[in-house]
């Protein structure tokens, strides 16, 4: 029983010694998706908050507001999903793959 708290106090102890540095790397990372058949693209840093946002002419010139909007949120979507997996990664990486109800929040 010892041994499992010394296991989760060192734990502990690297998580708070290792996620400033963490948080760092995951702001500073992109993630950057496509939709519209490559007409729109979406970048979002890695908590999510989207950095850009390209449309090609050619989604413009269609003129079909409603098909541009539906491209913009797929590939805002798709990019937030893959920086949530970084994170779930990094997270899981930084644990030790030990599941921890309430880290999530913590990035």
């Amino acid at each position: 029983m010892f041994g499992e708290i010394g296991k989760l106090m060192g734990l502990v102890a690297k998580i708070k010694k290792e996620l400033p540095e963490l948080r760092e790397r995951l702001a500073e990372s992109q993630f950057t998706a496509e939709a519209g058949g490559g007409t729109v693209r979406a970048t979002v840093n890695g908590q999510g908050k989207i950095a850009s946002v390209e449309i090609t002419p050619e989604a413009l010139a269609a003129g079909d507001a409603e098909a541009l909007a539906e491209s913009v949120k797929k590939a805002v979507t798709a990019a937030q999903t893959d920086a949530s997996a970084a994170m779930a990664a990094a997270m899981k990486e930084l644990t030790g793959d030990m599941d921890i109800p309430g880290l999530e929040g913590i990035l």
